[in-house]
């Protein structure tokens, strides 16, 4: 179990992409693991930290829900399901992706890796949201102490 803050940080690099604002909230985390079973939730929630927003923009409160599930094989296979859903208390609206992955854990060398793929689907989304199918890939190098 794990607490701690949130912070919104006004980037992009289009006006789709950013907030344009400045946002904080309360982040915590748990989870357990057993057996190669991983299982948790990530949540946090963030207002908005400006007192008036861009014209074109909402102030941000924003309800963040990750729950997860995985199993690790004993050749660091991990097979994992989540959601990354965010609850926008402005427009009352759900974003809630499905997310299947498979990651691979290994080394190059003496140099620890991982990599990820899996397909994505959008179980609700704002009207001009995401929708349908999509797909994730990440890369990851590891360097444990």
């Amino acid at each position: 179990m794990g607490a701690g803050p949130a912070i919104l940080v006004p980037t992009g690099s289009d006006d789709l992409l950013s907030t344009e604002q400045w946002g904080a909230g309360p982040t915590v985390v748990a989870l357990k693991q057993s057996n190669g079973w991983t299982r948790g939730i990530l949540a946090n929630h963030i207002w908005s930290l400006e007192n008036s927003p861009p014209d074109d923009k909402d102030k941000i409160n924003q309800t963040f829900l990750q729950p997860f599930f995985s199993y690790t094989t004993h050749t660091y296979t991990t097979y994992g399901i989540n959601t990354e859903s965010t609850y926008d208390w402005q427009t009352r609206e759900w974003s809630v992706p499905i997310n299947l992955s498979v990651t691979q854990l290994f080394k190059v060398g003496h140099q620890p890796m991982s990599l990820q793929a899996g397909p994505r689907y959008w179980v609700d989304s704002p009207k001009d949201g995401a929708e349908g199918w999509g797909s994730r890939v990440a890369f990851t190098l590891l360097f444990p102490k």
